[in-house]
């Protein structure tokens, strides 16, 4: 099965947070893919973290490039700009957090994101439900 996953999953490799086990499986053994806005969105919270002195400028680039070695398909956001603006519409939800769902409809996979409060928006909607899964508990489904 091919997993699009979002910032929030990526971010738990190199930060100890809640449901950081569950998203280094996610490293074993899947195909793993994202729009190319995954490795800006890191880059922002990263920066955002050693701004606050949450962690050390050094570290916050090893942790970025550790998501950039990591085997991650990459598709151009542009390409799915307007399937996330529609979706975004309809979910009243952002653009940015649409555009990893717009990537997962478009290649038949799943999103898997640690944002439970977009998995809640996402999971009522009757088209798009089935293409969205909580990273929460993963680690217990392997």
């Amino acid at each position: 099965m091919s997993i699009v996953i979002d910032a929030s999953v990526a971010l738990k490799w190199v930060i100890d947070e809640e449901d950081s086990g569950a998203a280094r499986a996610l490293l074993a053994g899947e195909v793993l893919s994202a729009p190319d806005l995954l490795f800006v969105e890191c880059a922002n919270v990263l920066w955002a973290k050693a701004r606050r002195r949450q962690i050390a400028g050094a570290d916050a680039r090893a942790a970025l490039a550790a998501i950039e070695a990591t085997p991650i398909r990459a598709f151009p956001a542009r390409a799915h700009a307007a399937a996330a603006l529609a979706m975004a519409s309809e979910l009243d939800q952002t653009a940015y957090d649409c555009l990893y769902l717009a990537v997962a409809i478009a290649e038949r996979a799943t999103l898997v994101t640690g944002d439970d409060a977009f998995v809640r928006a996402v999971a009522a909607h009757p088209v798009y439900k089935s293409s969205i899964a909580p990273l929460a508990g993963r680690s217990s489904q392997r």
